[in-house]
């Protein structure tokens, strides 16, 4: 086998969980390789947003959630302090988020999240009408106020997922996974790869090694502007986006606005629940633009530059799946994070690495495991 071996772990995925998986492993000692039939987060990675957020359960999460995000937000700005250079390559913003309250009864909802991060020692802050209208004058006027919370940030992550890749000196094959057992990989070309674990993180793709029914696909769609520098300075949320993102019987669009570094607006989100096909639809696309323009005007007047779409993996009961195969030994799975991949890459790359290598893990595991499903 050892003679045979092509890395201590093969890593079936290059897309930012694939990539913080590879780092995760590289960093303790292993060699890795990560097998992609396409480019480098090229799928949900490349339709991300790329929100670096703590999720509290206001905001319809559970104490795990909220323990992931936290310990990869730690992780992200221990990554993004290692080296001068991470923020610009990886288009770091420290934007914030403004959680906007259209009314009365959200602003007392941003008032209770407000609570809830304050108890944990998060900054957050209530701001007035007339707060928000001073820091984002694009905003539509009437609107309640909103919660700012400054310690959110964002990322472009394919350009994240190639450095971690670059550090973790992983061997990118192209190729397509047709089969694997722990001990070595299939390609569908013929080509065989040893190993001495399998890790799974292809995203919706995974669900061909999976029982049925695990992982459910919610397409989303994004827009982004031409250059307009100076619009809008934080990522903007609607507070009614928290209900909607939880919704699993319809399809929704909610209000987000994301400032990028070169002065354009990524404008999201949508959620088409049991849909993975990358074609646009006119009517979602229509309507999330529209909701979008109800919270900012302005957006009437400037030219998008293009719209596409991304599949977010989910979860049956919404929780992330990190731990190992319920059936295929020396094959870890991690997957199943909808939106918030990006966000909870490295915690969750740490936390795999520490299970499938024996070690107590930094936080409990046992929410996201895959036993819960058997």
């Amino acid at each position: 086998m050892k003679q045979r071996r092509t890395a201590d772990a093969l890593i079936v995925g290059a897309g930012i969980i694939g990539a913080a998986c590879a780092r995760a492993y590289a960093r303790l000692g292993l060699s890795v390789c990560v097998i992609e039939p396409g480019a480098i987060g090229g799928g949900a990675t490349a339709a991300a947003m790329g929100h670096l957020l703590v999720v509290d359960d206001e905001a319809g999460g559970t104490d795990a959630e909220f323990q992931l995000t936290r310990r990869s937000q730690q992780l992200w700005q221990q990554w993004l302090d290692e080296n001068a250079d991470h923020p610009a390559q990886s288009e770091h913003q420290a934007c914030g988020t403004l959680w906007i309250a259209a009314d009365a009864e959200e602003l007392a909802l941003a008032e209770r999240k407000q609570a809830w991060l304050a108890a944990r020692g998060l900054a957050a802050e209530i701001w007035s009408a007339a707060d928000l209208a001073r820091a984002e004058p694009m905003l539509r006027q009437g609107l309640a106020g909103a919660l700012h919370v400054p310690g959110d940030a964002r990322v472009y992550p394919p350009k994240v997922a190639a450095r971690w890749l670059a550090e973790a000196r992983a061997e990118v094959i192209e190729g397509q996974v047709l089969s694997f057992d722990g001990a070595s990989v299939l390609l569908a070309d013929g080509r065989r790869l040893w190993g001495a674990m399998t890790v799974l993180c292809a995203g919706l793709a995974s669900q061909a090694w999976l029982p049925p029914g695990w992982l459910t696909p919610k397409k989303g769609h994004l827009a982004i502007t031409q250059r307009y520098p100076g619009l809008v300075s934080h990522q903007l949320v609607e507070l009614g986006y928290i209900k909607k993102a939880h919704l699993t019987d319809q399809d929704t669009v909610s209000f987000n606005v994301q400032p990028r570094p070169g002065g354009q607006l990524l404008i999201g989100s949508s959620r088409q629940i049991g849909r993975s096909d990358r074609e646009l639809d006119p009517a979602i696309l229509q309507d999330m633009l529209r909701q979008a323009c109800g919270y900012l005007p302005g957006l009437r007047d400037l030219s998008l530059l293009r719209c596409w779409t991304g599949a977010r993996p989910a979860s049956r009961d919404g929780q992330a799946i990190i731990g190992a195969h319920p059936e295929l030994k020396r094959v870890w799975l991690a997957t199943g994070h909808e939106g918030l991949g990006i966000t909870t890459s490295l915690a969750t790359a740490e936390m795999l690495a520490e299970l499938s290598l024996g070690t107590a893990p930094q936080i409990d595991a046992t929410p996201f495991s895959p036993s819960r499903f058997a």
